[in-house]
Parts: structure tokens; C-alpha cells; sequence
């Protein structure tokens, strides 16, 4: 079930939006729905799961080495 509601944007926020959604080929509707679940985390979901995917380190093996990141190196 949905629930509609309404917001007020800025002439350039909403120019912006429509733009961002035609580009990604959504609707503004979606576009919002998107943009808010990447701040408000699924009730089920932990709370730290909302950093998970922040960080890109550029390192294909960062999966491997996040131990020694994280860590330190193990000597």
C-alpha cells in the first residue's frame, strides 16, 4: 500500500530532481522513494548497516585485507 502525500521544493530542487530521474529513466515519485531509504534504514534492518558500502577504497582485495585495515597489520 502507498500512502500520498505532498512536499514543497525549490524551483532549482525540483529542476534538479526531474532531471536526475529522466536521466536515470524513473519517476520523480521514485527518485524520492530511492533517495529516502538511503537515509531512513529498513525497521529490520541494524542500524550500522546504514554505513555498509560508504567506503570505496579503490583496492580489489579490500574485502580480503579489511582485517589489517580495520586491525593493523597481524605481524
Amino acid at each position: 500500500m502507498m500512502i500520498r502525500t505532498q512536499i514543497s521544493l525549490s524551483e532549482q530542487e525540483y529542476a534538479a530532481a526531474k532531471q536526475e530521474a529522466e536521466r536515470l529513466g524513473i519517476s520523480l515519485a521514485e527518485l524520492l522513494r530511492r533517495s529516502l531509504r538511503t537515509v531512513i534504514p529498513p525497521a529490520d534492518e541494524p542500524e550500522w548497516m546504514r554505513y555498509a558500502g560508504l567506503v570505496n577504497s579503490g583496492d580489489p582485495r579490500a574485502s580480503q585485507t579489511v582485517d589489517d585495515v580495520i586491525y593493523g597489520r597481524k605481524d
